[in-house]
């Protein structure tokens, strides 16, 4: 066995904790496929991945929450693969999630739908998304919904969107007020502070029943 092959066996065994069994080999290939420094990370509440070019001596880096179920992290690493792919083609002359990015996409998406073993509400929203294709998963909210199914299930959390108006909840230990909708958050008002936030219409929050 070949250096490169036993790298390749040994990060297909780390990479089976975070994918659905069966991507081990395509995310590998992958990652060999360029020079790219790829990390898995601590949880961050503004973005589930990240993708930076080379610069000042630095490689090509991409980082994937290690905390999101397998089916998110596949398509979110997926994503951020489709950013490497869109700069070693067309460097900076292009838009960040333009026509060029969303076609890289596509095509590394594709045999992860033809090995048909994802679950049906997954393939199916993945198709859909394939028709118009957003800037990110985050941005597409049905895509986002039914990922958001098959994370771990706290019975304390609930969606705000699943929540009145005016109806006041926790989210990361501060207070809110819920309010109007404005396309794809809604503007919740802070209660200590008096402050505004647009907060993402998937939110997990807790709510106050008064």
């Amino acid at each position: 066995m070949t250096q490169i092959s036993t790298a390749k066996e040994k990060i297909k065994k780390q990479l089976s904790t975070f994918l659905p069994e069966g991507f081990e080999d395509m995310i590998a290939d992958l990652l060999f496929s360029a020079p790219v420094q790829f990390k898995i990370v601590k949880p961050r509440n503004t973005k589930l991945g990240d993708y930076r070019s080379a610069h000042a001596g630095k490689p090509h880096r991409i980082t994937v929450n290690g905390n999101l179920n397998v089916y998110s992290f596949l398509i979110t690493t997926i994503h951020e693969f489709a950013h490497l792919n869109t700069y070693l083609e067309f460097g900076r002359s292009v838009s960040p999630h333009g026509a060029e990015w969303k076609n890289h996409y596509r095509k590394l998406l594709i045999p992860v739908l033809d090995k048909k073993t994802l679950p049906k509400d997954i393939e199916t929203a993945l198709v859909n998304s394939l028709v118009n294709t957003k800037a990110s998963s985050c941005a597409d909210i049905p895509l986002m919904r039914v990922l958001k199914n098959y994370d771990k299930q706290n019975e304390s959390f609930v969606f705000i969107e699943d929540i009145e108006k005016n109806a006041r909840f926790i989210l990361q230990g501060k207070e809110f007020i819920k309010g109007e909708l404005r396309r794809k958050r809604f503007l919740c008002e802070e209660v200590s502070s008096k402050k505004k936030y647009l907060i993402h219409t998937l939110a997990e929050v807790i709510p106050i029943f008064e």
